[in-house]
């Protein structure tokens, strides 16, 4: 898997590849990622990457040159990279995109900053991002968010495998509740049938509780979840219950 991303701040990428998860799969080479300065295709002496918009109002508009010649370059690289812009505009990035991005053999991010990009770069990219309803100072932190969430599904990256497929969407779904020792703290106790050793019970419980969670917090992925008719009918039963016994 190839990431490449196109931005006018190459250094706010310097941290964050370098630690955790993403830090030790790059050592390993289990993928490969490379930061691209947008002003290394802007027009000398100044190198300027923006512009006023047309038509007056606030804040600066980013060229389409330079962007055009970054991808261009970027692209002959890679050429079966998809392009995906950063933008407030773009489809909400969700746990099945990850999933599906993570197949691609390269993903090219491009990261907006200030008033937004020029409206005919949206013709050369392939989607367009969001990490939700809210407005960043530039479309870097997006593509370091979706490059933690794409990458920790290449094979290899995470330590144990079995570790995506249970975390939180992964499976539609919130994920379960987690206990480590010790078995009781400050009067808490940690579930019994987690200290059982019975697997088969272990795995049902787990399920009953992302469900039971999912409903408390995130009801509205249930619309879209891979439910069996056992789901469907402790969800029934968790709904018939009065709102103190589902919280416990």
């Amino acid at each position: 898997m190839n990431f490449d991303i196109i931005t006018l701040f190459p250094a706010l990428f310097d941290s964050p590849l370098q630690a955790g998860v993403l830090g030790r799969a790059l050592e390993k080479q289990l993928f490969h990622i490379e930061i691209h300065n947008l002003r290394n295709w802007a027009d000398p002496p100044h190198f300027v990457v923006d512009d006023a918009p047309y038509g007056g109002g606030g804040g600066m508009v980013m060229k389409p040159e330079p962007i055009h010649r970054a991808m261009e370059t970027v692209r002959r690289k890679n050429p079966r990279s998809r392009v995906l812009l950063m933008t407030p505009q773009g489809r909400t990035f969700r746990q099945r995109d990850a999933i599906s991005l993570a197949r691609e053999e390269g993903l090219i991010f491009l990261c907006g900053r200030y008033e937004g990009i020029d409206e005919r770069v949206r013709s050369w990219v392939d989607d367009e991002f969001s990490i939700g309803d809210f407005v960043l100072s530039g479309g870097e932190f997006a593509a370091l968010v979706m490059v933690d969430a794409i990458a920790r599904l290449v094979p290899g990256v995470l330590g144990n495998e079995l570790s995506a497929g249970a975390d939180s969407f992964g499976d539609g779904l919130l994920e379960y509740p987690h206990f480590t020792r010790p078995a009781e703290f400050a009067g808490m106790r940690v579930p019994e049938v987690l200290l059982s050793g019975n697997h088969g019970q272990i795995a049902r419980w787990r399920r009953r509780e992302s469900l039971r969670r999912t409903l408390q917090r995130r009801p509205d992925l249930l619309d879209s979840a891979e439910l069996t008719g056992e789901d469907r009918a402790f969800l029934e039963s968790l709904r018939k219950r009065p709102e103190e016994d589902q919280r416990r």
